[in-house]
């Protein structure tokens, strides 16, 4: 799958449905048939959305972990948690289930971003938060995370 592109804000309804947007949509289109997982986000309070070929080539990944090491289980567990197959129903919406909904503290107003080959959703009022208490460091870790010009792993 290429690379999603895009940030758009939209609305949850009283279900919590989400109206995908169509540019969106039409990026997911190769994939749509296939479902999607939802799961918590680890590093904020934010959900992800992984079309099930991306879901599947991670769980390879985390299925080659030693599961004799409880460290290992402790992560695969917390990572899995809430973990939910989703689909886009033919009105191109997307049902939040409840749980996830409240982990995201996911009210009415939404973003939804692409990070590369996953969408994550937020509230907006988290989303505009996590962008702004990132803006003064940001410079700081692209250097860092992409200004390696001593190897080949650099942009240039």
């Amino acid at each position: 799958m290429n690379s999603l592109i895009g940030t758009y804000e939209c609305k949850v309804d009283a279900k919590g449905r989400l109206m995908l947007p169509a540019a969106l949509k039409k990026q997911l289109n190769p994939v749509l048939k296939n479902g999607f997982v939802l799961k918590r986000a680890v590093f904020q309070p934010c959900l992800e959305l992984y079309p099930m070929t991306e879901w599947e080539i991670l769980m390879q990944k985390i299925n080659r972990l030693n599961k004799f090491k409880k460290k290992n289980n402790d992560f695969i567990r917390r990572f899995t948690a809430g973990v939910k197959i989703v689909e886009i129903d033919s009105n191109g919406r997307l049902l939040i289930p409840k749980d996830l909904t409240v982990f995201a503290e996911i009210s009415k107003n939404i973003v939804v971003s692409s990070a590369i080959n996953i969408i994550e959703i937020w509230d907006k009022d988290a989303y505009e938060k996590a962008i702004d208490d990132a803006t003064g460091d940001f410079a700081d870790l692209a250097e860092e995370v992409m200004g390696q010009d001593d190897d080949d792993h650099g942009i240039s």
